[in-house]
């Protein structure tokens, strides 16, 4: 694998309705992102399921560690074996079925701190994660044969706002018709919650889960009925043991590869620290800001708003100024949006005490939120093509895209077990969640080497 590879070659027929199928499953996959990981559920088992805010952040930075130690030992190998099969949608099919179960569970994990609640909310969740990653890294490696190169970027750019737009729509159905303020008992618009969901029983905030599932069961089937996949190979048991021995050399090789080592690496950091801020940014600010759901929705909101805009600037830009560019601009703008959380308490915001009831605190963590979702939506853009780049082959992108998910997941317990460590050792969420920063300056630096096709 190598950045002057051959370049992929469109798949026959995949035509406007086949792509937009695939960027469908973006669409369906998002709230996983927006609702269970990131606004709604995480900071619900923090701060409603788990004995404390601070046991409840060190609990979920272990379930993804967890999780993410799985999905870094099978990605690259299940990865390899895709390509040497054929088709990319029996193993979306298996891996979404497992995630539809595991999500739509978390409907049963009541605020309650027992010991069997809590494990329950954990095994649910790292079952998901482990769908989801999978069911995305296969519908990554159909990407390169949808369209030419230079029409990747803006793809991968669409795709992803597609998909923060479908975060955003069940975010707001969430905030204006399901979830309730723990005081008044009424929603965002101050309705009851439909379906007679019990604020008591905080049953709009585990009503997330199933809305999770039904969304995606519904909003993945174009995908399987309208986009091409690749076709069966005849001989599949040679071929599973052929596609493992190219993995084997692929990885032996590596090294050698200096440009695509060098983006697996500086990835690997990047996406970890972006995993971290999306997964731990709601459960910082229940636990240090004192937020309610609904003002964590709203700050949601923002974020995914900012982030569409992020997602088609990242794509318009990929073809101007080089996604490389993107990439590094997008890791910069991070940096400081993770400064800006790190400094921001209740009483104070880059470190500087203010006065208590002082609404900055407030007002500048929305800021924030939206320098992360423009920039995250811009940073993941550019990412998928950026890789291309350094494969090219198209018959090597399963193992390409699972060896992008080894490198982010590989070291994808750094951020959630450094701020499962530092949590439980200074007893502090906001010393807890300072990893973050340090891994995004890693993966600027570890940029620097990769080449990019503009």
């Amino acid at each position: 694998m190598s950045a002057t590879a051959q370049e992929p070659v469109p798949l026959v027929g995949a035509g406007r309705r086949g792509i937009f199928s695939w960027m469908l499953f973006d669409w369906a996959a998002q709230p996983f992102h927006t609702l269970i990981i990131t606004f709604v559920f995480a900071p619900y088992f923090a701060g409603q399921v788990a004995a404390n805010p601070v046991d409840g952040q060190a609990d979920w930075a272990m379930a993804a560690t967890i999780g993410g130690f799985i999905i870094a030992f099978l990605a690259p190998v299940l990865g390899a074996l895709s390509d040497a099969t054929g088709p990319r949608k029996p193993w979306i099919a298996g891996f979404s079925v497992l995630a539809i179960v595991a999500v739509f569970s978390l409907w049963y994990v009541t605020p309650d701190p027992a010991p069997a609640n809590v494990a329950l909310a954990l095994i649910a969740f790292v079952i998901a994660l482990i769908g989801f990653e999978f069911a995305a890294i296969f519908n990554n490696a159909m990407m390169p044969g949808l369209v030419g190169r230079e029409k990747l970027g803006g793809l991968s750019g669409n795709a992803w706002a597609l998909g923060y737009a479908g975060g955003l729509i069940c975010l707001i159905a969430m905030l204006a018709l399901m979830v309730a303020d723990p005081d008044s008992g009424k929603t965002l618009l101050g309705l009851d919650p439909i379906l007679g969901l019990d604020p008591s029983a905080a049953e709009g905030d585990r009503a997330s889960g199933p809305l999770t599932a039904i969304w995606f069961t519904i909003f993945v089937i174009p995908l399987f009925l309208f986009t091409p996949d690749a076709a069966r190979r005849k001989d599949a048991v040679n071929a599973f043991a052929a596609g493992l021995r190219q993995l084997w050399e692929t990885i032996r090789t590596l090294p050698r590869q200096r440009s695509l080592f060098a983006f697996l690496g500086a990835s690997m950091f990047y996406r970890d620290a972006l995993n971290g801020l999306y997964t731990f940014g709601g459960i910082y600010a229940v636990g240090v800001l004192g937020w309610t759901t609904i003002q964590l929705g709203v700050f949601g909101i923002l974020a995914s708003i900012t982030g569409i805009f992020g997602c088609i600037l990242g794509g318009w830009l990929d073809a101007r100024i080089g996604t490389r560019t993107v990439v590094t601009v997008a890791i910069l703008t991070l940096i400081v949006a993770s400064t800006l959380v790190i400094s921001t308490t209740d009483t104070s915001v880059l470190f500087i005490a203010l006065e208590a009831g002082s609404a900055v605190p407030d007002i500048m963590f929305y800021v924030a939120g939206a320098l992360i979702g423009a920039a995250g939506g811009a940073l993941q853009a550019a990412s998928r093509p950026l890789l291309v780049d350094q494969v090219g082959h198209p018959e090597k992108m399963g193992e390409a895209f699972g060896l992008y998910a080894l490198s982010g997941r590989a070291t994808a317990f750094l951020a959630p077990a450094g701020i499962w460590l530092f949590t439980d050792w200074f007893d502090s969420q906001r010393i807890g969640i300072t990893p973050i920063l340090i891994l995004f300056v890693l993966g600027l630096l570890l940029l620097i080497p990769v080449r990019s096709r503009t």
